[in-house]
């Protein structure tokens, strides 16, 4: 890494793992590029008025406009409040409607305005020019073994998840305080996200 780079990072993580821990767990690594690649991310979106949570249900919207709420949520990964009040400030802003389909009142179905669809255009690049900055000076070869690492590290903990035919609860179960009976889903099997950063 760069010395120009290094100072773009803050010391304590860079000191964190050359010198304090560089050999700690993989989650841990993981899980700090993960925050390293959202606030690049977030730094490029606050650009042009859009947040971090919005930017998460544009993409899955750009994939599959029309969705519910609870589709949506279940998507993005995250509880309904959460994915009720983005959607309440993206429609405010203008980039997303709420329709009924059918006869059914209660079933909203959230769908991209034009304004919400032409976001694509904008901020897509961005996600693409922070994935491109994560690997500039790294080899192809290491970043398609870093892949296939990292495919097998998802398949793995799922299988792991698996085991016995159980799976973890929701996150919408597991948000419930810890006195409350936790239901242990068998034989469901796992979904796939279809979302990418």
């Amino acid at each position: 890494m760069s010395r120009d780079a290094d100072k773009l990072l803050p010391d304590a993580l860079l000191r964190h793992w050359r010198e304090a821990v560089p050999d700690d767990r993989l989650a841990h690594l993981v899980k700090d590029a993960t925050r390293a690649f959202v606030r690049a991310l977030q730094l490029r979106l606050v650009e042009h008025s859009v947040s971090f949570g919005h930017w998460t249900f544009l993409r899955i919207l750009w994939e599959h406009d029309g969705l519910t709420q609870r589709e949506l949520s279940d998507e993005a990964g995250v509880m309904e409040p959460t994915t009720h009040a983005a959607i309440k400030a993206m429609e405010e802003l203008g980039y997303v409607e709420r329709r009924r389909k059918g006869e059914n009142r209660r079933s909203m179905h959230i769908h991209l305005t034009p304004a919400g669809r032409a976001l694509r255009e904008r901020l897509v690049p961005l996600a693409i020019a922070v994935n491109d900055a994560a690997v500039r000076g790294v080899a192809e070869a290491d970043i398609a073994a870093t892949r296939r690492v990292l495919l097998a590290v998802i398949e793995n903990l799922a299988a792991s998840e698996l085991a016995g035919g159980q799976r973890l609860p929701s996150t919408r179960t597991l948000a419930r305080p810890a006195t409350a009976p936790r239901r242990v889903v068998t034989s469901a099997p796992l979904r796939k996200s279809k979302v990418r950063q």
